[in-house]
Parts: C-alpha cells; sequence; structure tokens
C-alpha cells in the first residue's frame, strides 16, 4: 500500500500546495504590480479563496463515499488545475477574484479527503507516519516551489508573458495532466485493490474492524451522525488546536517569501532561501510521525511541533540580527508543519463510524481555514514590514494555544479511557452495544 497509495497521494497533495501558494511567489515577482492592486484587494483575492474551502469541506467528504476517491480526488485535482492555469491570464484584480473563488471550490476538500481515504487503508496505530510523508510534502512543496518559482520567473517576457504569469500556467498544466493520469491508478477501497491479495485484503479488513475504524453495520451515511460529530469533545479541542494552527500555517506557508524579502534577500534570492527551512521540516516531519505511530501517542508529537513555533516566534522577535531571524524559520516552520500530520491523525483516529469521522476530519479543516483567513489580513494588512511584530507576537500566542489545548486534549482522553476500562470491568460485552455506537465504545480506545 505504501508503494502503490503513498506516491500518488503526495504528488496530488504537494500539486494542490504549490497551486494555493504560487500566489505568494507570484506577488515578489510582479503578480500584484502588474495588475495594479493595492495590499488590501491581494488580501481579499486571497481571502475569497478560504471561503469555498470552508463550505466545501465537509460536502467533499460526506461525497467521497457515494463518488468514490478514485474519481473524485483525480477530478478535483483536474478541475483545480484547469483554474491555476488561467490564474496565468488574469489582468486585473475581479480576474485574480473569480479564479481565487474558483481554486477554493475545487481545491477545499482534498485534504480531508485524502485524510479519510488513508484511514480506510491503515490501521489507526498505522496512521500518522503515513499522513507525514504525503503531508510532508508541504515542506517540499516549500522547498520545490521555491526552486520551481526561482527558474520559472526567469522566463518573464518569453511569449509577451510575465514571469509570474509561466508560474501558474506551467504549474496548473501539470497538475492537470497527472489528475488524469491518477484515474486509472487509485484505488475505490481495499476490496477493490488489485495490488494485494485476498488473504492480505481479509487481513487489512480484519484488522480494521477490530480496531473499530471499519464497521459494516454502522458505516452508512446518517444525518444523525454527522450531528454527533459535532458533539464530540475531542473532536472541538483537536478543531480549536487547528484553528491556531492555520493562522501559523497560512502567515508562513503565504508570506515566508514576503518575510524574507523584508531581512533583505532580493526577490529571486528570498525564492532559493526559502528552501533550507522547509526541507529541515521535511525530516523534522517524518521523524516525529514515526515515533509517534510506534509508541501509538499523539500528544507527544503535537506539544513538541508547538514548542518549536514557540522557541522560532521568539527568536525572531527577540532579535534584530537577520541571521538570526532567518534561522528562527527553521525552527517554526518544522513545527508547524510537524503538527499537521499529528493533528490530522489524532482528530481521525477518535471519531467513528465512517459518517461520524469524516464530519469530524473536515470540521477540523474548516477550523484550519478560518484560522487561515485572519492569517492573510494578518501580515498583508495588520502587521508590517520589516519586523512583522503585531503578526509575530499573534503566531507566538498561537503556538502557546496549541500546545496548551493539546495537553488539555490528552487529559480528558486519558479520563475517557480509564472510564471506559471501568466498564469493560463491570463484565459488559461489546455484543450488547448498539452497533451505531462507534467511539463512545467502551472497547474503542481512544488514542492519547
Amino acid at each position: 500500500m505504501d508503494l502503490r497509495l503513498l506516491p500518488f497521494i503526495s504528488v496530488i497533495y504537494l500539486l494542490y500546495l504549490l497551486d494555493r501558494s504560487n500566489v505568494g511567489n507570484a506577488r515578489i515577482a510582479g503578480l500584484q504590480k502588474d495588475t495594479h492592486m493595492t495590499n488590501t484587494q491581494f488580501s481579499i483575492a486571497l481571502t475569497v479563496t478560504l471561503i469555498p474551502y470552508i463550505l466545501i469541506e465537509i460536502p467533499t467528504n460526506l461525497l467521497l463515499k457515494i463518488v468514490g476517491p478514485d474519481r473524485l480526488i483525480p477530478s478535483l485535482l483536474v478541475l483545480w488545475g484547469i483554474v491555476t492555469t488561467l490564474q496565468g491570464l488574469v489582468r486585473n484584480f475581479h480576474d485574480l477574484l473569480a479564479c481565487r473563488f474558483l481554486l477554493g471550490l475545487f481545491e477545499g476538500g482534498i485534504f480531508p479527503a485524502i485524510i479519510l481515504y488513508l484511514s480506510s487503508f491503515y490501521p489507526r496505530q498505522r496512521l500518522q507516519l503515513r499522513v507525514a510523508i504525503f503531508f510532508s510534502a508541504a515542506s517540499l512543496s516549500g522547498a520545490f516551489g521555491g526552486l520551481l518559482a526561482f527558474g520559472i520567473i526567469n522566463m518573464d517576457g518569453i511569449g509577451g508573458k510575465a514571469g509570474w504569469a509561466w508560474l501558474f500556467i506551467l504549474e496548473g498544466l501539470f497538475s492537470v495532466i497527472f489528475g488524469l493520469v491518477s484515474l486509472y491508478f487509485l484505488p475505490r477501497s481495499v476490496e477493490s485493490a488489485s495490488f494485494l491479495t485476498p488473504t492480505e485484503k481479509e487481513g487489512i479488513l480484519a484488522q480494521l474492524t477490530h480496531e473499530g475504524t471499519m464497521n459494516d453495520k454502522s458505516d452508512v451515511f446518517s444525518w444523525a451522525q454527522v450531528g454527533q460529530a459535532f458533539l464530540l469533545p475531542q473532536v472541538w479541542f483537536v478543531a480549536t488546536i487547528f484553528f491556531f494552527a492555520g493562522i501559523v500555517l497560512g502567515s508562513l506557508s503565504y508570506f515566508t517569501p514576503s518575510i524574507l524579502v523584508a531581512l533583505g534577500f532580493s526577490a529571486s534570492r528570498a525564492q532559493l532561501m526559502s528552501v533550507p527551512p522547509f526541507a529541515a521540516s521535511f525530516v523534522v516531519t517524518v521523524s516525529v510521525s514515526l515515533l509517534s505511530d510506534k509508541y501509538g501517542l499523539r500528544a507527544p508529537s503535537a506539544i513538541f511541533s508547538s514548542i518549536l513555533c514557540i522557541i522560532g516566534f521568539s527568536m525572531y522577535l527577540g532579535s534584530l540580527n537577520p541571521r538570526v531571524q532567518y534561522g528562527s524559520l527553521f525552527f517554526s516552520l518544522s513545527g508547524i508543519y510537524c503538527s499537521g500530520p499529528s493533528l490530522a491523525t489524532w482528530i481521525s483516529n477518535n471519531a467513528a463510524p465512517q459518517t461520524r469521522r469524516a464530519t469530524a476530519i473536515a470540521i477540523g479543516f474548516i477550523m484550519t481555514n478560518v484560522g487561515a483567513i485572519i492569517a492573510l489580513w494578518l501580515f498583508s494588512t495588520w502587521s508590517k514590514p520589516p519586523r512583522y511584530t503585531t503578526g509575530t507576537i499573534v503566531l507566538l500566542v498561537s503556538a502557546c494555544m496549541m500546545a496548551a489545548l493539546s495537553l488539555g486534549n490528552f487529559l480528558y482522553l486519558r479520563a475517557q479511557n480509564k472510564n471506559k476500562a471501568r466498564v469493560r470491568l463491570l463484565g459488559g460485552t461489546q455484543e450488547n452495544e448498539a452497533s451505531d455506537i462507534g467511539d463512545r465504545s467502551a472497547w474503542f480506545i481512544y488514542t492519547l
């Protein structure tokens, strides 16, 4: 499964991130200047991207089982690739506004859809490493995106188009091509995976059923299960962490090139200087997730990632030395990208059956995008270069809240597991529970 699923999922997610955040590289390459946009208009265009994100995430996850991930995920990639390509033709604020709205409409559901898709293949205690492998495309997209932008922007003037226009056109066309290819390679489910033997399929399904991830009786769509996902305390603990993580991730993913320019690097040099911190975050993300799966714990990795962010933002605030401020990005970027797999896996691990899990995952990413909206205004309008003091203070507070809420969720889940252990000791049986009880079952052990 690692060899057949993860490469395609990783490239799809890499393209999602490139097509979402390449507007930051295009901005310092002249997009805003050539289209005569003010800072406020640019922030509005980016904000409009996130509005359909928030609206589409729950419907996309609920549609996944009906349409099939093997069709829905590649189709979304083709559609947003077309829109990305069209961004290379924008001439003014209104053109960009329309493109960004459509981009958000087609991209919005992809991350929660991928998490739900992988959770139907991998057992709970083996999921975070797999999420980290594809999520590492996030850190690689920063490194690769910077290198790619550096090369493509030098095409300025070819065909009468600016370098930033070629950035959108070429990256968008590749997304379209890869989406069409993916239609023929992604399996719909464990049962339809041609690369698995019948015995392997039986073993995987048995393990997913045993741990409560899969249940033939309860894994049917139900509006009641959608509603129950909104009532789970563990969902809201992690969703609130997602909110603060969205502020940090949105700020760094969109504005790292601008921050580097403020440190004194030229626009082209800033693209290259963004590569090492993003590459370091790839190593940290995979390493921490490997340990998290090994010990079956999510809270330590979530708290550790928050601490890295706290160190990074403290360094940036506490020093006027550009080298120290640049070094702070190694901590803050590693921390925020490391947090993604642990949070996504944590919220997926502790919600069942599938409809409830699909809704819970979507809730988490809705909150991420609400935080990202704040991030867009934080660094483009409310916080001024070169110090970005206000923005950095907000990011530091957000990282502290992430750590505190991660500890709170750990303590809550540990208490719930103790209560479930007492119920099991009283001599009840799992067969006497309702089939749709899901994660509330005394035999469903929460992942701490």
